[in-house]
């Protein structure tokens, strides 16, 4: 299957002045050590080399110079934003027969967009810079190249006829179970503090990588159902139930999840002077300690029983 999309809705702030690139010092985790490396980011928000009042120890970050003024952010929604779906899927079926079914799914895909969101109601603009949007392509998120979907139910009934004991023990059971793997989907490497200085605070990535471009944990979990039916008189029946969700308990880590995929935090983005070999920066950028960390699970491993009469 492929699938192309053209002229999909996109907003971008268009209140921006034309951004200026800036290189900041990146600091370990702690805050206090160099790691003599820096981090470039292109800002809105100008430095100030020049001492006054608002500045007395220059550089200073100066607040972003909309042109115009009046007003803060200005979002144009436009039909700007393409995509691309292509995809494989294999399937196997073995019918109902003699008690038994059966059903295999593969989906091998891959999905590509630029940035096109769903007008999320309050949602902030999530393109990083509104002068280029070559960045904004990345995988969707809605993106999975691999899903496994296996699934059967069993019903024997081996006893008949003049093996009455042995039928009410073995007969009128029913199992059935899904097993489903995915693997992992992508996540966006923010930053926070806002480094570009638009005062958008959800729309900073990872310098250099675009979004959507680190892979999150993979998914698998197996759920099973047990029933026995018991059969009391000619109209009356009982239904016996035992079910289990995730069977073997597997840690399905993920990440932060929001309405615009899978987020992990890349570090922070702080506002406070550094000097560094004789030179002094407005602000520096802190790396984390979490970075490509699960920060959360899907449920554990769930049980339940159930009792159902039918008359």
């Amino acid at each position: 299957m492929y699938v192309h999309g053209e002229n999909l809705i996109r907003a971008r702030d268009v209140n921006l002045p034309q951004p200026t690139e800036y290189s900041y010092p990146i600091y370990d985790a702690t805050g206090n050590t160099f790691t003599d490396d820096f981090y470039t980011v292109q800002s809105f928000g100008t430095w100030q080399t020049q001492q006054s009042f608002s500045c007395p120890f220059p550089p200073c970050i100066n607040d972003v110079a909309r042109p115009v003024p009046q007003l803060t952010a200005i979002n144009q929604f436009e039909s700007a934003a393409t995509s691309i779906y292509h995809g494989m899927t294999v399937s196997l079926r073995r019918r109902m027969t003699s008690g038994f079914y059966f059903r295999l799914a593969y989906t091998w895909a891959h999905a590509i967009d630029d940035g096109q969101d769903a007008l999320v109601t309050g949602s902030p603009v999530t393109v990083q810079n509104t002068f280029s949007t070559r960045s904004e392509r990345g995988p969707s998120v809605t993106d999975q190249r691999s899903r496994l979907s296996v699934s059967w139910i069993a019903e024997p009934n081996p006893f008949g006829r003049g093996q009455e004991v042995l039928s009410m023990i073995f007969n009128n059971w029913k199992i059935a179970g899904v097993m489903t793997y995915g693997s992992g989907r992508p996540t966006d490497a923010r930053v926070t503090g806002d480094p570009n200085r638009d005062d958008n605070s959800s729309n900073d990535r990872l310098s250099g990588f675009g979004r959507n471009a680190f892979l999150g944990p993979d998914y698998a979990t197996t759920d099973l159902r047990l029933t026995r039916k018991i059969h009391v008189t000619e109209h009356f029946r009982l239904e016996l139930t035992a079910e289990s969700f995730n069977l073997f308990n597997r840690d399905n880590q993920r990440y932060s999840f929001s309405d615009n995929g899978f987020l992990n935090s890349a570090g922070q983005f702080v506002p406070l002077d550094r000097n560094v070999g004789g030179r002094r920066y407005p602000a520096y950028y802190q790396q984390p300690t979490t970075f490509l960390k699960a920060t959360s699970a899907y449920a554990p491993r769930l049980l339940q029983l159930g009792l159902r009469f039918v008359f």
